[in-house]
């Protein structure tokens, strides 16, 4: 088994793993009420926000270990340092959002206690991603869920199972993840003196990156925002359900990205591209049949394991799942911007597009066909999307667009004679 393969194999299991592991927290908080996941649904989805904003620290640190070749020690505590600072100031703005905010977020204190360790394991996994080393990465992906779940059944052997006990376990996980991921790096001796300059060198990039994640997240998410304020918290939970499941195809689609980030990275423009157009491709054709065996799986699992109420969450599905499956070939094209090319700004562009998309759709359709209409503004804007992206790509790399959206047989002679190119250059 080559390492991309291998990479690929223990991303998916590890996701798999985060996954089922997220899933039973949710199933738990599900069948406390619709309104309750909603609430749960809600706070996560201001906590990957959060955590979208400040990505680019992490991507910063996989760019310079995977294109540079570097091992930045000074950088790290630098950026440690940030995401400190940057989590106790963000902390005051969600205990702002818990007091003065709509009823739904008031429980965003929780987080906000948790802010300033929030970041460190995200953004620490940034190194062994540009080592392309992933039992590291493995170990804090599915930690914090395993933590929680841990938590949440001890505490109902105790207490009757509530929002608080699910939130304050699953900010807890996060809490205690993030300050071992400090500890190893230290007792590691991989850390210096903090560098502020070197820090400094890197904001347009990090900046770029997480105003790109934050867009993008918001794409998936600003349909659980709309359902709030303009339907009910209730049907904001039913939603949410319809999402996980969706997005558990992603699972497949970014293990094999992550797998081959750095080589994505490499600064062989040929071969960087030859290697998205592979990933792209695969991650898309893996997705096809999944589809439809996934909204099986859903039909056959989701009333039974979550309540009957939950089938509602099924129609919703079907409806995400074809821009899901295409959006699956998104992100490998926008690892080759991101880290191969320098140019964030591209996948941000395309991800704002998206969104301002989705989201108008999603005002306009949802008081007419409510989650449905919602479901269809996030599937349309997913295919818009990555058809966009495909564009950008094959005019970057100057291959027919064909040769970017469809295999075939000429598929491998041209990937070769690009590479021979870049090789002689």
């Amino acid at each position: 088994m080559d390492s991309i393969a291998r990479g690929t194999v223990v991303n998916l299991v590890t996701r798999l793993a985060g996954v089922g592991l997220v899933l039973s927290l949710t199933a738990l908080t599900a069948r406390i009420d619709p309104e309750t996941q909603g609430a749960f649904a809600l706070f996560t989805s201001v906590e990957g926000v959060w955590l979208a904003l400040m990505s680019g620290f992490g991507l910063a640190l996989a760019r310079r270990v995977s294109h540079y070749g570097e091992y930045p020690r000074a950088l790290v505590a630098a950026m440690v340092i940030a995401c400190m600072a940057l989590g106790v100031a963000g902390g005051l703005v969600l205990w702002g959002m818990s007091a003065f905010g709509p009823p739904a977020y008031s429980w965003l204190w929780i987080l906000a206690l948790s802010a300033p360790l929030l970041l460190l394991a995200p953004n620490l996994a940034g190194l062994w991603l540009g080592e392309g080393r992933m039992v590291p990465m493995a170990r804090l992906t599915v930690a914090p869920p395993l933590l929680a779940l841990l938590a949440v059944l001890a505490a109902s052997t105790l207490v009757p199972l509530s929002l608080p006990v699910v939130l304050g376990a699953w900010a807890g996980g996060k809490v205690i993840v993030g300050a071992a991921a400090l500890i190893a790096l230290w007792r590691g001796h991989r850390l210096a003196r903090p560098d502020p300059a070197a820090l400094y060198r890197e904001l347009p990039f990090i900046a770029a990156i997480g105003l790109t994640n934050l867009i993008g997240l918001l794409n998936y998410r600003v349909g659980l925002f709309v359902i709030e304020r303009m339907l009910d918290l209730s049907s904001t939970g039913i939603y949410s359900i319809a999402i996980v499941v969706a997005e558990l195809l992603w699972f497949v689609s970014g293990s094999l990205t992550q797998a081959v980030y750095g080589r994505i990275g490499t600064p062989d423009r040929a071969h960087a591209a030859a290697t998205t157009v592979r990933v792209a491709q695969l991650s898309v054709t893996a997705l096809l049949p999944a589809a439809p065996l996934l909204w099986l799986t859903a039909w056959l699992v989701v009333p039974w394991a979550l309540g009957p109420i939950y089938a509602e969450s099924l129609p919703l599905l079907a409806v995400l799942l074809p821009g899901v499956v295409l959006f699956g070939g998104g992100s490998a094209l926008s690892a080759y911007f991101t880290n191969h090319a320098g140019a964030p700004r591209v996948p941000a562009q395309i991800a704002f597009g998206s969104l301002v998309i989705n989201a108008s759709l999603a005002l306009l359709m949802a008081p007419r066909l409510g989650m449905m209409g919602v479901a269809l503004s996030a599937s349309l804007s997913y295919a818009i999307s990555v058809l966009w992206m495909a564009a950008r790509f094959a005019s970057h790399t100057r291959l027919p667009l064909r040769i970017v959206l469809w295999p075939g047989p000429q598929l491998a002679s041209d990937l070769r004679t690009m590479l021979a190119l870049g090789r002689a250059r």
